[in-house]
């Protein structure tokens, strides 16, 4: 007979809204992933970036809505995957509840943290790609890049771009990001 296997405790919905105030965590797959505390360079290029797209937004009179983190984006109907992307970009209002976001946002920016990059390279990429978001950046504080992937028939499509170019998002193609202006 068989050693019997190891049990994993899933998680849902109920128990990620129930979560202590002072944890930080997304529930992937219904399992916690525990997030660690944002360092001053995050926060510099997380401000750098909202800004530049709230005031585009603001200047056309858009309807889209930025949210950075802490922010709970459901990305499916199911209700074991909710993370908090660092920049959400919802242009369809319909999702947005008072919880947050339920659906996949147009826009996505995570900045790498340098404890867990794989999270956002490989995780999180499957998971935008698969929920639908149709565009998603990581930023990368440590080497200065940042790749840009564009949902192209249920795939990314990658770019890389340095800290020294200007990107223009698919989302607006009037939005110049000029990552020079960025002091760090």
């Amino acid at each position: 007979m068989s050693p019997a296997l190891a049990q994993t405790k899933f998680y849902n919905e109920d128990d990620y809204y129930n979560l202590p105030d002072d944890t930080r965590a997304e529930l992937i797959d219904g399992q916690f992933y525990n997030m660690s505390a944002p360092s001053r360079v995050h926060q510099e290029i997380l401000m750098f970036l909202s800004n530049k797209i709230v005031n585009h937004i603001n200047s056309k009179n858009g309807s889209c809505k930025v949210y950075p983190a802490p922010f709970a984006v459901k990305l499916f109907q199911d209700a074991d995957t909710i993370v908090e992307p660092d920049i959400s970009v919802i242009c369809d209002t319909g999702k947005l509840t008072e919880r947050g976001c339920t659906g996949a946002p147009d826009w996505i920016i995570e900045i790498i943290s340098p404890g867990n990059p794989g999270h956002d390279y490989v995780r999180k990429l499957n998971l935008y790609a698969d929920a639908g978001v149709g565009e998603y950046w990581i930023a990368d504080p440590l080497t200065k890049e940042i790749s840009v992937y564009h949902l192209k028939e249920q795939n990314f499509r990658a770019v890389s771009y340095t800290f020294q170019e200007s990107i223009t998002p698919g989302l607006f193609n009037d939005l110049y990001i000029d990552f020079t202006e960025l002091e760090l």
